[in-house]
């Protein structure tokens, strides 16, 4: 039995698409891709989407001391990637408050554009020692400016998932 603690998975403009080829050290002894690998996507995806719509690396975040660690992840496999498939690994940033993010995301195989996999991975803002702090102000006038000029409202969600 299954229970989804998210609404459902729907990517929102700004979308981030990267490319990725399934090397032999993804896949198991089928030559399927192994399923935990597919986190490791869905963080090639919201390191290029920070790094091309927001023009902020991790790398960079990290230097100014500021943390992204996973607080939640859901994953759904529809379809299995192989060996040397090319993967499109599309992200979007569909809500963000001062303290969180949450994306959103999908994987396509581009041979035949099947969807493998869709998920959504919230993070929690904090600093080196892990203490909970608020996204600084040059990052959330960053996904601002990205957001409102496309149109797009913002949706924030709640600090306090304690009662979810």
């Amino acid at each position: 039995m299954s229970t989804r603690p998210f609404s459902p998975i729907e990517l929102k403009e700004p979308i981030h698409r990267s490319h990725y080829r399934v090397i032999y050290g993804d896949t198991d002894t089928g030559g399927v891709v192994y399923y935990g690998n597919y986190l490791r996507f869905f963080e090639i995806g919201r390191n290029e989407f920070l790094r091309s719509i927001l023009k902020i690396s991790y790398r960079e975040l990290e230097h100014r001391g500021l943390m992204f660690p996973v607080t939640e992840v859901y994953c759904r496999y529809k379809s299995p990637a192989h060996y040397d498939d090319l993967l499109e690994v599309s992200t979007s940033l569909v809500e963000f408050s001062r303290v969180s993010m949450r994306f959103h995301y999908e994987i396509h195989c581009l041979t035949n554009y099947i969807l493998l996999v869709r998920g959504v991975t919230v993070h929690a803002a904090t600093d080196t020692s892990g203490h909970l702090i608020h996204l600084p102000d040059y990052f959330q006038a960053a996904l601002a400016r990205v957001y409102h000029q496309r149109g797009h409202g913002l949706i924030e969600i709640s600090a306090d998932r304690s009662n979810q």
